[in-house]
Order: structure tokens, then C-alpha cells, then sequence
């Protein structure tokens, strides 16, 4: 059955991705003068800033081919050093967003918040990622974005475009995020409602009043008891990790495309700041079954029939459950404005932009204001002896 995440793929063999290095360091040295590369949003290449110099990321398998893993068997091995990525990171004072800086840069501004960030929270132990999404947008364009989202505020402050100027410069981040699989059985109890019309005698008031009885058509429902079974294969439910950003902000960046997924290679993080993941591996689940829970409860009205549907009762059983943890890259621009943070987001391979601002209640007071008087003059002139009545009458 297709679902809104089309076809559960078969699981794989569960075993772990392959090792990291243990120290984080994403910097890679030029070949030719021994500056640090960055990776290129849209390309397969790591560029110097200094010479040009170009270094391909080579693939050694095709994007869409990683490995799901076996979510109870990580939940039993998580200490496991094989499984197990360290990254030094630090975290904001403000937010609480904990998230690492590139090579051994550990202070500067928050990218979610915008507030100055200060201390090394040292080392962080956490699952290594199977694979990510390279930026395919650069800053430019996700600048250019911001440029014309901000000018379309019209009820925003007036001095803000000159405060937000001020902001640090939109970063570059990846989010982490985690994917679900797994097979459903759903067993459901309900009642399912047959619609059907009878006539029948009602009370009606006439236009003096007056109340008489008169035979209409009625719809009524008629009810029975319904039970049964519905399935339901689950392929890459989506669940933001992040406890950094709002989540109906981040999930408003969707869809992404995950059939292009890569395997995670530190290149590709060259040059850019990663989010370490707040929601863990069994509160991700958590919130994945609220998401298939939605959608079996579709199923299970369908199972019902009929015009309309009660469903009482739903019982799941979730089986060959497995997960990937994702990167997903984001372009956010944090600005402080009368001592609140506020954030732009880009979703940095389609462009979708999702963006906070603050209101400007004087802007708003003087529109509804003008639209009060509009609405009065209106009325004067169409009511009954105004200035149009006048004029047709003069016809």
C-alpha cells in the first residue's frame, strides 16, 4: 500500500555505518598552498578560498543506497565505540542550542539565536550520522532570499531592516534529524454511519409567524458496529532532532528530497557548523508513531466505510522497525530585535524559506483605523438619503 512516504525499502543487515574520526576536525588542507577547503553548496567539491584549487568528494556508492539500521539493536549497543561519533561542541548561553564550530574555533554568535557564544562544552559522544544532504544553495542566493522575504513585511517595525543588517551573517548549518521505518498491523473497533433520508413531519414558522406542520425529507444516520485489521508499511517518517528551532518552523521546510541522501563524509561539513541532536533515538520514535498514528487512523476510517465514520479503539503493533540519523542542511539568519531573538530559515536544496519577525502594533492600529473609516464612509454614502442616493435620484 502507498503511503504519504510511499513503500517501506527492505530493511538491511542493521550493522553499524563505518567509523569516524574520533576528533571532529573537518579541515582539509589544500593540495596546493595548505589553506582549508570549504565545500561548494551545489557541487561534488571541497574549493581553497585562497587559490581556487578544486578537490572532488568522491562517492563510493550512489545517493539513496544507506543502510537502515535496527532500531532495538541500537537501543541495547549505544555504548558501543564503533557506533558512537565525538564531536567537540559548544553551547549556547541563550538558547541552550548545542551545536559544534568549525575546527578548533569554539566562541562566536549563535546562528539560532543570534547571542554570543563562549565556552567549549568539550567532548559529545552521540550516534554517528548515515548520511546527509549537501547544501545545494549558496549564501548568495539564500541572502537574496532574506533580502526579499524582509522587504515583504509590511507590518514589521520600521527600523528593522536596519537592525537585522546588523545580524551576523546568515550561516550555514545542517540539522539532525532522524528517519523511521516499520510495518504496522492495526487492529480498530468503530462504528460505521450509513447516511439515508426519510420524510417526515417538522414545525415551521411562517413569515407572520405563524407555526405549522409540514412533511420534509430528513437525513439521518444510520449506525452499525464495525471491526477489522488495516496494515500499513512505513518508509522515512521524518522527525526533526533538533530542540533548537520551533518545530512547525522546521517542518515547514519539508519535503526534503531523501532519495538523494549521500553518505555521510566530513567533507561535505567543511566550512559549516553542525547541530547536535537533543531528541534521542527513543523520544525520535515517539514522535514518528504520533505521525503514523495520524495516518493509520485514515486507514482505519477507510476500512470503516460508510458517509461517516466513529473509530473507539485502535491497537498498533510495530515490527522491523529501523531508523537512519540524517543531516539536513539549513541557511538561518539570527537577529535580535528589542532583546528577542528572531530567525530566517532556507532550506538549502529547494529554497523554502521560513522566516520570524516581529509586529509593529502602531502599523496595525493605523490599517485597521483606515479601514474603520473606509467602512464608515462607505456606509454614508450608500445608506438611505446619502450622497449616491442624492445623485440617483437625481437621474
Amino acid at each position: 500500500m502507498q503511503g504519504p512516504w510511499g513503500e517501506r525499502a527492505a530493511a538491511g543487515s542493521g550493522g553499524a555505518p563505518e567509523a569516524a574520526p574520533t576528533t571532529g576536525d573537518r579541515r582539509f588542507p589544500c593540495s596546493q598552498c595548505g589553506a582549508f577547503l570549504t565545500f561548494k553548496p551545489g557541487t561534488q567539491v571541497m574549493v581553497c578560498g585562497f587559490c581556487g584549487h578544486e578537490n572532488r568528494i568522491e562517492e563510493v556508492e550512489k545517493p539513496g543506497s544507506l543502510r537502515e539500521l535496527d532500531f532495538h539493536a541500537w537501543l541495547g549497543r549505544l555504548a558501543d565505540q564503533r557506533d558512537i561519533e565525538e564531536t567537540r561542541t559548544v553551547k549556547c548561553d541563550a538558547c541552550a542550542a548545542e551545536f559544534s564550530f568549525e575546527g578548533d574555533r569554539f566562541s562566536g554568535a549563535c546562528p539560532f539565536c543570534g547571542s554570543a557564544t563562549v565556552t567549549d562544552t568539550g567532548v559529545n559522544r552521540h550516534i554517528k550520522p548515515s548520511g546527509l544532504l549537501p547544501f545545494g544553495i549558496d549564501r548568495r542566493g539564500a541572502e537574496a532570499a532574506f533580502d526579499r522575504w524582509l522587504r515583504g513585511r509590511w507590518f514589521a517595525p520600521s527600523d528593522l531592516k536596519q537592525r537585522s543588517e546588523r545580524r551576523e551573517r546568515l550561516s550555514g548549518i545542517y540539522l539532525p534529524y532522524w528517519t523511521y521505518d516499520s510495518a504496522t498491523r492495526s487492529t480498530y473497533r468503530g462504528q460505521r454511519g450509513d447516511r439515508y433520508t426519510t420524510m417526515e413531519w417538522v414545525a415551521v414558522r411562517d413569515a407572520k409567524g405563524n407555526v405549522r406542520q409540514v412533511q420534509q425529507p430528513v437525513t439521518r444516520i444510520r449506525w452499525r458496529p464495525a471491526a477489522g485489521q488495516v496494515a500499513r508499511d512505513f518508509d522515512d517518517v521524518l522527525v526533526p532532532a533538533s530542540e533548537s528551532l520551533p518545530v512547525a518552523m522546521v517542518d515547514r521546510l519539508e519535503p526534503w528530497d531523501l532519495q538523494d541522501l549521500r553518505f555521510y563524509r566530513q567533507e561535505y561539513l567543511a566550512g559549516f557548523q553542525a547541530e547536535a541532536y537533543g531528541i534521542d533515538l527513543s523520544a525520535g520514535f515517539d514522535q514518528a508513531r504520533v505521525k503514523m498514528d495520524g495516518v493509520i487512523r485514515q486507514d482505519v476510517a477507510r476500512a470503516i466505510g460508510g458517509d461517516v465514520q466513529r473509530i473507539d479503539h485502535v491497537e498498533t503493533r510495530h515490527a522491523d522497525v529501523t531508523f537512519k540519523h540524517v543531516l539536513l542542511p539549513v541557511w538561518i539568519a539570527a537577529y535580535r530585535y528589542r532583546g528577542r531573538p528572531y530567525r530566517f530559515l532556507v532550506n538549502a536544496r529547494t529554497g523554502q524559506v521560513q522566516g520570524e519577525r516581529p509586529w509593529s502594533w502602531v502599523k496595525i492600529t493605523v490599517a485597521a483605523a483606515l479601514a474603520a473609516l473606509i467602512l464608515v464612509i462607505v456606509f454614508a454614502l450608500l445608506q438611505d438619503g446619502g450622497i449616491i442616493d442624492q445623485i440617483l435620484r437625481g437621474f
